[in-house]
């Protein structure tokens, strides 16, 4: 039966294909349903750079298990010489490290396309910095000892589910080369203390760099295949295509982009701010999973016109040294330091500041970032701040707008 109390005889009568929103189609009550369940972080919390548990962006696919911290197990199998199976206790007498993580979900921005995937409605703010605290990934696979042939590492998460008609446990592929980078990481705690169960509770992946889809939490399983997991998260969803039949190319890392902290008060239904007469400094966010940011654009004209912002310094927070290898996506690798609590702060978003002389009238404000990748020259015809779905901005620079009303409270 279903939950409407509807005769079913398989998941398809409850799970429907994907499709694209009708063209003078609102949101539906599905997608409230889902936008109730799952929330974004407030554009105010822009202010933290750690973002506080309870403000960070959250996106559950399917149920929030019920596990037992101490009766957890993580199993290590397929591809390896030497199989593990690992309770938190004997994770949390690994090597500890602790990297400040900035994460965006793969569909920011889908509730603004044209045509709209009917899905998590989000806006531009489903985003957060968290500080996650477990053990490297890397040495534990060596540990295991990856066969020769191997390819693929998948991690399955405890939420089971059914999606567009597939019932599966949430898995998510890594080829062996992304999954045995140094800053990847196995995280039993975000902000100081043990995982929230929303967060992933006891035992969560952290792919610094990459959307938010391959993070998997819950996580129970650790299997390296020899060959590409075809899994229904990595082969049918999570990848930009231009049309139904295009079997597209998968989302990975964290295209580049900035976002604005609201200044001045909103109006309570739709969010424009007002702001008084006089000096303003608009600051706010940027980000890349590729490279680090080197510059933000601020336009307070709808996009007519940028002008550049000025970036926060750079803080390189040193770490304890880990046996892991150098810094990777151009980011400087911290030196080793006596012990102490450290913080590598490598894959965390970057404040930007921009005055502004706020003037009575109506202004759209937006800001947008480019990292330090060298973008081949077709990039430059990508309109900055455009988004796909499943995905960041495309091109090298990405952000969001904003309605804004300088003026009187009246």
């Amino acid at each position: 039966m279903s939950a409407k109390g509807a005769a079913v005889t398989n998941v398809d009568d409850v799970s429907r294909p994907s499709r694209v929103a009708d063209p003078d189609e609102g949101i539906g009550a599905d997608e409230l349903a889902l936008a109730a369940r799952n929330h974004a972080l407030p554009l105010e919390a822009l202010r933290y750079d750690v973002t506080p548990a309870g403000l960070h962006y959250l996106l559950i696919h399917y149920d929030i298990p019920d596990l037992d911290a101490d009766r957890h197990l993580l199993v290590v199998d397929g591809r390896v010489d030497r199989p593990l199976t690992l309770d938190l206790a004997a994770l949390r007498e690994r090597p500890r490290v602790t990297r400040r993580v900035t994460l965006e979900c793969a569909g920011n921005g889908r509730a603004l396309l044209t045509p709209r995937p009917v899905s998590q409605p989000w806006l531009t703010e489903a985003v957060g910095t968290a500080e996650w605290t477990g053990t490297p990934l890397a040495p534990l696979l060596r540990e295991a000892g990856l066969a020769a042939d191997a390819v693929d590492v998948v991690f399955t998460g405890a939420d089971h589910g059914v999606e567009r008609g597939v019932e599966q446990d949430y898995q998510r592929g890594l080829p062996v080369s992304d999954a045995l980078r140094e800053e990847v990481l196995l995280a039993y705690e975000m902000n100081g203390s043990p995982l929230l169960p929303q967060h992933g509770a006891p035992l969560r992946l952290v792919v610094p760099g990459w959307y938010g889809m391959a993070h998997v939490k819950w996580l129970t399983r650790i299997t390296v295949l020899d060959r590409e997991f075809d899994g229904y998260q990595n082969a049918v969803a999570y990848r930009f295509r231009t049309s139904a039949e295009d079997p597209g190319t998968p989302v990975t890392r964290i295209e580049p982009r900035a976002l604005v902290q609201p200044p001045g008060f909103p109006d309570f239904m739709s969010r424009t701010r007002v702001v008084r007469p006089g000096p303003c400094v608009l600051d706010g966010r940027a980000w890349s999973g590729y490279a680090p940011v080197t510059a933000v654009e601020v336009t307070t004209d709808g996009g007519v016109s940028w002008a550049p912002a000025t970036l926060d310094p750079v803080t390189v927070v040193p770490r304890r040294g880990d046996g892991s290898e150098p810094g990777s996506a151009g980011r400087p690798a911290p030196q080793p330091v006596p012990d102490g609590p450290v913080v590598d702060q490598r894959w965390a978003w970057r404040r930007w500041r921009y005055e502004w002389a706020a003037t009575p009238g109506r202004y759209t404000l937006g800001a947008r970032a480019t990292d330090a990748r060298a973008y081949p020259a077709d990039r430059a015809a990508v309109e900055p701040g455009r988004v796909r779905e499943q995905s960041g901005p495309a091109g090298g620079g990405g952000g969001h707008r904003r309605p804004l009303e300088p003026g009187h409270r009246s």
